[in-house]
């Protein structure tokens, strides 16, 4: 690789950390070309993408966005590294446990960046995939903000029923005396 294509790879590299506020670190090395290939599907339609780098590389990208906001990343960047950028925090982390579920404990999660947080090892697969993406965050505020509003009209409901029985009985009464 030229040093130009060293420079334009950093680049390349640096506008996708900047455009994505969640990635992952992750090793897929000792997967056979089929295994990474079905991940690879996998990842995309879930609108995952995955890249292979070189990590020094990755490295010089993240230093040049910033010295200290990914330097806990840095220990994560040994060994073959392949990154996943998405737009959604949980979704790799759900895929690769998904993937694991029938192919074993291949690719490992060196470390991920999920908006500022840094989660470290490939223990934390579980808590990421557990993490809740903004849409349904979002659902769960609404629903609950629905909640009370549906119960008053219930009340107000069941309510106008029981006084109307109510006054439809008095003016029975009231004909029949």
């Amino acid at each position: 690789m030229t040093r130009a294509e060293k420079e334009a790879a950093v680049e390349e590299l640096k506008g996708k950390f900047e455009k994505f506020n969640f990635f992952y670190i992750t090793d897929s090395s000792t997967m056979t070309v089929a295994q990474v290939n079905d991940l690879r599907r996998k990842f995309f339609e879930k609108g995952v993408e995955m890249q292979v780098v070189k990590n020094t590389l990755a490295k010089k990208a993240l230093e040049a966005i910033s010295d200290t906001q990914y330097q806990d990343l840095y220990d994560a960047l040994k060994g073959p590294t392949a990154l996943l950028f998405t737009e959604t925090a949980n979704m790799p982390a759900k895929v690769i446990k998904e993937f694991r579920g029938k192919d074993g404990e291949r690719p490992i999660v060196k470390a991920a960046y999920i908006d500022s947080s840094v989660f470290v090892g490939d223990d934390q697969v579980g808590a990421l995939a557990s993490l809740k993406s903004k849409e349904e965050l979002i659902g769960e505020v609404v629903t609950l903000l629905q909640s009370p509003i549906k119960t008053v009209l219930g009340s107000l409901q069941s309510g106008g029923n029981t006084i109307s029985g109510l006054l439809k009985a008095l003016e029975q009464r009231g004909e029949q005396a």
